[in-house]
């Protein structure tokens, strides 16, 4: 490795890599005695719901936001050019080595949020081999790349992990803290597994400022119609105007801890602002069913008696179910001073008004 970037034979000048070391601010928004310049982040993942509401909060942080994009093709590209517009978007593979390190030379990140993966557990028993590759070895790659690029001593990238709550499946104790064994169910799970331990693995070989957040699960209006709430919340507006007559589901009584995306990308850069790297649990500490979430979206709609909605099919059953996850967010509590803003309730009336809103407009059908 060279002594400037361990990067001497990839063509950045050591003055390059001087002026991006001591341009960039300080942990806690010192100056560190050098010029400020505006703090970069760079997004995998970014046109998920929380890459989307991770970008509108650092952009509020006047931070220049910076989105990893797979491919010139990628469909979702309109809409976040749309929404986004502050966003750059940069090509790049969680699966290429190589283009990570180009987009990081090109970006010269301060913080790098890893949230780009395979993220759709139903999907991940079917496409095993994608979701290790994308979701456990894309983390290595994204890693090595920062180690290359910041080098290995003094590293001035700061990286956050996106893991998951799906690592501790068959839980061995409830509720979930950060010491809790892993006991993953999915392929998903696993993945989501390596991807926490080679993060701890980088940080105490490398020293590197690596942090991971074990997020529960988060919900809102942006959340993709295959995962269950919004297939929920967008079937009760569907059938509320009537354009849709059932609902079909899988097992209604796994329990979840459910919060709103938008609160948890908070705790995700609180992590990184932090004088020295941990790993959070983020969660509200509160439990509900499946069952439970449609009860509350169809009453939310003036549809009290939905189980004459509902039917339920075994082709949506998982073939290894986690029955039960809550969080035990005290760490965060106490050292991020971080809380959830939106409770249970409030989420799921928030995900069913808009897709009222969404789907009656698509009809022509105007709402109150």
């Amino acid at each position: 490795m060279g002594a400037a970037y361990g990067q001497a034979d990839r063509g950045i000048s050591p003055e390059r890599v001087r002026v991006w070391r001591s341009t960039r601010r300080c942990p806690g928004g010192s100056r560190c005695g050098y010029p400020q310049r505006v703090r970069r982040a760079l997004i995998t993942g970014i046109t998920g719901q929380d890459g989307q509401y991770l970008a509108e909060f650092l952009h509020a942080k006047n931070y220049e936001v910076f989105g990893l994009i797979k491919g010139q093709n990628n469909p979702r590209i309109d809409l976040i050019t749309a929404e986004l517009p502050f966003v750059e978007l940069v090509s790049a593979d969680l699966q290429d080595l190589s283009s990570l390190v180009a987009a990081l030379e090109q970006v010269q990140p301060d913080e790098v949020y890893n949230l780009g993966a395979i993220s759709f557990v139903a999907l991940s028993f079917k496409q095993a081999e994608l979701t290790a590759n994308v979701t456990g070895l894309g983390v290595l790659r994204l890693l090595e790349a920062i180690r290359m690029v910041g080098g290995s001593s003094g590293n001035p990238i700061r990286f956050y992990q996106a893991s998951s709550s799906e690592m501790f499946g068959k839980v061995r104790e409830t509720p979930q803290t950060e010491q809790t064994p892993f006991y993953p169910r999915s392929p998903y799970g696993c993945a989501k597994v390596f991807g926490h331990d080679i993060t701890v693995n980088y940080r105490d070989s490398y020293d590197l400022f690596a942090c991971s957040g074990i997020l529960f699960n988060h919900e809102s209006p942006r959340r993709g119609i295959e995962f269950v709430t919004r297939k929920v919340t967008n079937a009760v507006a569907r059938i509320k105007l009537g354009l849709q007559e059932t609902l079909v589901l899988g097992d209604l009584e796994p329990r979840r801890d459910w919060g709103f995306a938008g609160d948890y990308v908070h705790a995700m850069w609180l992590m990184l602002q932090q004088d020295k790297p941990a790993d959070y649990v983020v969660a509200t500490g509160q439990t509900h069913s499946v069952r439970d979430f449609v009860d509350a979206a169809f009453r939310h709609a003036g549809l009290d008696d939905w189980e004459r909605f509902v039917t339920q099919d075994p082709r949506f059953f998982r073939p290894a179910e986690v029955d039960l996850l809550v969080g035990d967010a005290s760490k965060a509590h106490t050292e991020l001073g971080w809380k959830p803003q939106v409770d249970f309730e409030s989420l799921v009336s928030m995900m069913v008004d808009h897709d009222l809103r969404i789907e009656a407009k698509k009809a022509g059908i105007e709402v109150p």
